[in-house]
Order: C-alpha cells, then sequence, then structure tokens
C-alpha cells in the first residue's frame, strides 16, 4: 500500500527530473516555475482526492503502523467464544474488549477480519497485511515466535475433556483405553497435545465443527481450551454434555503482530495490557465473558 509519504516522494522526484530537463534544453526559469507550480498543485490535489476517497489507505499513528486509515484491523476465525463470537451480526468477546481497549489508545476503532486458523498461526495473515494484530486465544509457543512478534501473556490456560453425560471417561488414559474416538480443532495447542499422547484425533476446522461432531457422535470425546468449553455448557442446548477431565497444560495466549515490523504496537498492546489489569478493567473484561478471576489476578 502506497503510504503518504511515499506519495509525496515519488511526486518530488518528478519535479527534480523535470527541472534538470528543463535547465538541461536552456528552458527558461519562469516557463519551469510555472510547469512547477502547476505539477505541484495537480499532485497536492491528487492526494488530496485519494486521502478523501480510499477509506483504506494506511496511516501511522503514535508511532504504530496502521494498514487502513482509522482501524485497527485484527484477524480472528470465528467461532471461538467467549473470546470472539458474533452476536446479533456483531463479532464480540474477550479479545475483542481488550483489542477495543488499544484501538481506543490510537483513537481509532477495530475492524476484525475473519480468517481462517492456519493463516494466523503461521503468521501468512500478517504478512499479506490482512491484518494488524491477531488475536483469537492463541497460545505462546517458540516455533511461532519464531516469525511473529507477540506481546506479553494476556491469559493463563488450561485444556478440557468433554464428553456426553455417562460416558465413563475421566481422563485420557480412559479415552484409551475404551478405544473412543476423539476430536479436535485443527492447528491447536489441544491438537497439539493429545497426538503428543500418542492419539490420532479427528481434525475439525473450528470449535463449532468440532462442538457439533460431539453432538452428532462423530466423535465421543473431545479437547478443547477450557474457558471455551465453560462458555458451551452455559448453553442449555448441552446440558447433556459434560467435562470429564482438565489437562493442565501450561499455556498462556498472546497478541500477535507481523515480524519486525510494528514494534510500537507490541509496545503499545503491553502498556494497556499493564494499565488494564492496574486499573481494574481487565479484571471487569474477564468476569464478564470467562467468570470469577482465578487466585492469582489473572496472567501477569
Amino acid at each position: 500500500m502506497i503510504t503518504r509519504a511515499e506519495t509525496n516522494g515519488t511526486a518530488e522526484r518528478t519535479d527534480d527530473e523535470d527541472r534538470r530537463r528543463n535547465t538541461d534544453t536552456g528552458g527558461h526559469v519562469t516557463r519551469w516555475t510555472a510547469r512547477w507550480a502547476l505539477g505541484t498543485g495537480l499532485a497536492a490535489l491528487a492526494l488530496t482526492a485519494t486521502s478523501c476517497g480510499n477509506g483504506d489507505e494506511g496511516a501511522t499513528v503514535q508511532g504504530v503502523k496502521l494498514i487502513k486509515k482509522d482501524a485497527l484491523t485484527s484477524c480472528t476465525h470465528l467461532p471461538y467464544p467467549p473470546f470472539q463470537v458474533e452476536q446479533g451480526g456483531k463479532v464480540v468477546g474477550f479479545d475483542v474488549d481488550l483489542v477495543d481497549l488499544v484501538a481506543k489508545r490510537l483513537g481509532v476503532t477495530q475492524k476484525i477480519v475473519d480468517t481462517q486458523f492456519e493463516t494466523m498461526r503461521t503468521g501468512a495473515a500478517l504478512n499479506a497485511g490482512k491484518c494488524d494484530i491477531v488475536m483469537g486465544g492463541m497460545t505462546i509457543k517458540p516455533d511461532r515466535v519464531e516469525f511473529m512478534d507477540v506481546t506479553k501473556p494476556y491469559f493463563d490456560a488450561t485444556q478440557s475433556l468433554l464428553a456426553k453425560k455417562g460416558s465413563g471417561v475421566t481422563s485420557l488414559d480412559a479415552v484409551k483405553a475404551k478405544d473412543l474416538k476423539l476430536g479436535a480443532q485443527a492447528g491447536t495447542t489441544g491438537e497439539d497435545y493429545v497426538k503428543g499422547k500418542g492419539f490420532d484425533p479427528v481434525s475439525f476446522d473450528n470449535s463449532g465443527a468440532e462442538l457439533d461432531g460431539l453432538r452428532t457422535g462423530q466423535v465421543k470425546v473431545i479437547v478443547q481450551d477450557d474457558p471455551v468449553v465453560k462458555g458451551w455448557l452455559k448453553d442449555p442446548a448441552n446440558a447433556g454434555l459434560e467435562i470429564v477431565a482438565n489437562l493442565n497444560t501450561g499455556e498462556q495466549y498472546g497478541f500477535w503482530i507481523r515480524k519486525g515490523h510494528n514494534p510500537k504496537l507490541v509496545e503499545l498492546v503491553n502498556q494497556v495490557l499493564a494499565q488494564a489489569k492496574a486499573d481494574g478493567t481487565y479484571k471487569r473484561i474477564y468476569e464478564r465473558w470467562i467468570g470469577a478471576m482465578p487466585p492469582a489476578g489473572g496472567p501477569s
């Protein structure tokens, strides 16, 4: 995307070339001055038209690079309640509220882009300029840090096993002993975890499809982030399901930014998170979407 600075730079180079051509051919200074003034005026007019007519023009605000003017663009993969989910035609959730705080600090609004999880966890969405920041309950892992920048942790996570009531399952060992079909969301740390325990889970594209797989009997047990599972269980439609085991995987979530491209955004997000925890805003958002804060007071 051509920024305003780049557009001005091009105009200045063109004016210099005109001046050299006029000087080399013996052109009068007055002729060159008139042409220069006319060219500059037209360039300024074109720039103004571009600025007013193209809402997608990028910008730099407080040192933070934004791919769209007047917006902090975030990528996520819907649905992933309670972190982000569509309700009444609007995407809401825990992560959404936190990123909104960052957007507010920048004096812009948040624009949310729904994209495949694979493009999020590999950094492809960021590198392609789809968004400025990736949210979506994405665990901080060494392999991801290699090709994306990450903020300080904003959430401590565990995994849960969900099954129909009366399944008799109490652990992953029980799933294996009963030879039950296990499901997981593709590309997630939950899937990685059970694969590391010797399972070959059925992979579902998103959390909603994974839950439907359990409901319809495609799988007998699923593994998913604990807050997501607890959110599902608040729905009366899932009254026949229950958490049968918790898996403490020691995970922490972070927000992700294009590698080496936007250090000021990483810095700002960390500042906003620290302020939110200090003034009680984080606690209010946590209790709204997740439930009671853990005794430790949330991630540090």
